[in-house]
């Protein structure tokens, strides 16, 4: 794309600014129409083939987030990017929520300007080549299991935010897909032949945390026995998935927090600035509205972070993907681990379904591998699931008597009665699955199996059962 042929937008109702913009990118060789207000705008936006626009946010008549809507709607390719003051700070996020491809905080620079615009044109030579076919895109999100409502809403909002530009924070429980979730935005971005950089903000001290991701120079600390690259550069050109954000310290925060806005950084012990062209993706399990609250994250990086929100809900949220995701886990299992394994039993299959999954999709994967790896049929039967940790499943046990009528009790007929009741119950949660309801009632398959012998119990007829 050359300059000569490529034209920039200018919107601003002041004319100092479209004057100051239009000698600037015609000294630097492109083509420029400009805009007093919103309307004259889209009409200049009909007139000539626009490549990029840059808007004002505060403009009189037609504000700043309906001209981008209006943009976006006529001409979503277009990337839009906005001026704004610290003041419009809050505009700024829904514009970016909107579909804006980022924005130059005033006052600013020439070198700002240059720097977003480089990135915008680019992202616009780049869109030209996605289509419908977009194998690297469709197989990553094939990797996200689910038909369930919810996950339906999170694939669509995946697609719609990935080819964009924006700052991504994806929110849910430990062991639920984030970072399949990242993984996706990145793959289908136009970023996706650049690298995807992981890094746990939770596994590094502070000091190490900030050698992670700036890199160091020798010296710069006891052990920098030599130069060493951060991620922040190894990213470049691609995206950056900070992983657990919320376990992040403050002073990191502030680096990070000027790393994000101006795509910079200096190496820890270095007096230089290195520049990058970074997409930045986050995940946590923690509440950083309420961190942010109670001052233990700062509030302009959460504001930077949370442009758009990807909250993947729990498991126990989106039951009737079980059955699909044990699918999945088992095919994948049965062919790394190389055992002819076909299915689950209906009753392992019903108690998969009944778990309350306090671990998520993770512990679902690693349930169903287990299952695979010491599976002794082609139709698996115990899953080895701690079913006395599920308040879901665990009865209610009240083993103190209401009251003793005054001609007694036979103690042995009583405790009797009680034990086969639990134990009745425990057969029906678990589908007539003997071991797994011995695991309810904390008692060994040996000791439930003389139980049901000596009480007389019908496992088999309990088989199909379930009170769940």
């Amino acid at each position: 794309m050359s300059k000569e042929n490529t034209t920039i937008l200018v919107i601003d109702d002041e004319e100092s600014m479209q004057r100051f913009l239009s000698i600037m990118l015609r000294k630097d060789g492109f083509q420029v129409a400009t805009a007093g207000c919103g309307k004259e705008g889209l009409e200049q936006l009909e007139q000539h083939d626009v490549d990029v626009v840059i808007q004002d946010l505060k403009m009189p008549g037609m504000d700043g987030l309906t001209l981008l809507k209006n943009i976006k709607e006529r001409a979503p390719k277009i990337p839009v990017i906005l001026i704004t003051a610290f003041s419009t700070w809050d505009t700024a996020v829904q514009a970016m929520r909107a579909g804006a491809y980022g924005y130059i905080k005033k006052p600013f620079d020439t070198d700002n300007i240059r720097a977003i615009l480089n990135r915008a044109l680019e992202w616009r030579r780049l869109s030209r080549k996605l289509d419908g076919s977009n194998t690297k895109a469709n197989a990553a999100l094939a990797s996200i299991v689910g038909t369930s409502e919810c996950m339906r809403h999170t694939y669509e909002l995946i697609k719609q935010v990935a080819p964009t530009d924006s700052t991504v924070l994806i929110t849910g429980e430990s062991g639920t897909g984030k970072e399949l979730v990242a993984s996706a935005i990145h793959h289908g971005s136009l970023r996706q032949d650049g690298p995807f950089v992981k890094v746990n903000c939770g596994a590094f001290t502070e000091t190490l945390l900030e050698s992670e991701l700036f890199g160091h120079v020798k010296g710069a600390f006891t052990g920098a026995i030599s130069d060493k690259k951060g991620l922040f550069e190894v990213a470049d050109k691609g995206t950056l998935f900070l992983d657990e954000i919320g376990d992040m310290a403050h002073q990191t925060q502030v680096k990070v927090l000027r790393a994000l806005e101006n795509q910079e950084f200096k190496p820890v012990g270095s007096t230089e600035t290195k520049h990058v062209d970074v997409r930045f993706v986050t995940a946590t399990n923690r509440d950083l509205k309420a961190m942010v609250d109670g001052g233990k994250f700062r509030e302009d990086l959460y504001y930077r972070l949370d442009v758009i929100h990807v909250d993947i809900p729990p498991l126990r949220d989106r039951t009737e993907d079980v059955p699909l995701l044990a699918g999945h886990f088992l095919a994948k299992y049965t062919h790394t681990i190389g055992r002819n394994v076909t299915g689950f039993s209906d009753a392992a299959m019903d108690l998969l379904v009944s778990y309350h999954w306090p671990g998520n999709v993770r512990e679902l994967q690693n349930t169903v591998q287990r299952a695979v790896t010491l599976s002794t049929s082609e139709i698996i039967q115990g899953l080895g699931l701690d079913l006395r940790s599920d308040p879901h499943l665990s009865p209610e046990l009240d083993p103190h008597p209401t009251y003793i009528p005054r001609e007694g009790v036979d103690i042995e007929i009583m405790l009797e009665d009680i034990e086969r009741d639990y134990i009745v119950r425990s057969l029906e949660m678990t589908g007539g699955h003997i071991s797994n309801a011995g695991k309810l009632l904390g008692m060994s398959f040996r000791s439930i199996r003389y139980k049901i012998k000596k009480l007389e119990i019908d496992a088999k007829q309990l088989k199909h059962s379930s009170h769940v």
